[in-house]
């Protein structure tokens, strides 16, 4: 059961320190567990947002990262970023560069972010799991400065592509 997977505990600087269970993560508890972002560029800069599905229980229908996902108990981090860029994408033997992690707090969980970016053409054979993500395409610097605020991205992209992405 989705609820029971097991996440590790962490410290500010990605030191386990425990574990704990999903919905204890996400109980509003903020205990802070890692996760891990890819955003995907194309070559001529454009950035690749999924949009969450209706179904999913934080921020459904929203403009998201590219990838985003929870690292199991275990897991290293850029196994975490491999396995869900494959399960959400279907997108493998990519050149990731790893951004500065930063903890991230919302009203029911307190993650600590592992961002990364990576370069991938546009025609590149997306394979985007439905139950999780409706829709993907590439948006331009212009499109998503215009979405900011506006309910349409997910406060988590927002915050991140203002702090690392940016240019």
């Amino acid at each position: 059961m989705a609820d029971e997977e097991l996440f590790p505990l962490v410290d500010p600087e990605g030191n386990v320190i425990g574990s704990a269970t999903r919905r204890e993560c996400h109980s509003g508890s903020m205990l802070l567990h890692p996760v891990v972002h890819l955003h995907v560029f194309s070559p001529d800069g454009a950035i690749l947002l999924q949009k969450r599905s209706e179904d999913k229980d934080i921020q459904p229908g929203r403009w998201d990262t590219s990838v985003g996902g929870h690292v199991d108990y275990g897991e290293t981090i850029i196994d975490a970023l491999r396995r869900e860029v494959s399960e959400e994408l279907g997108l493998t033997g990519f050149e990731a560069e790893a951004l500065t992690p930063y903890v991230f707090q919302s009203a029911v969980e307190r993650e600590l972010v592992n961002p990364f970016i990576a370069v991938v053409s546009r025609d590149y054979p997306f394979k985007f799991q439905p139950e999780e993500i409706s829709e993907i395409r590439f948006w331009t610097a212009e499109e998503i400065d215009a979405a900011i605020g506006k309910g349409i991205l997910t406060p988590n992209f927002e915050q991140e592509y203002t702090r690392l992405l940016k240019k």
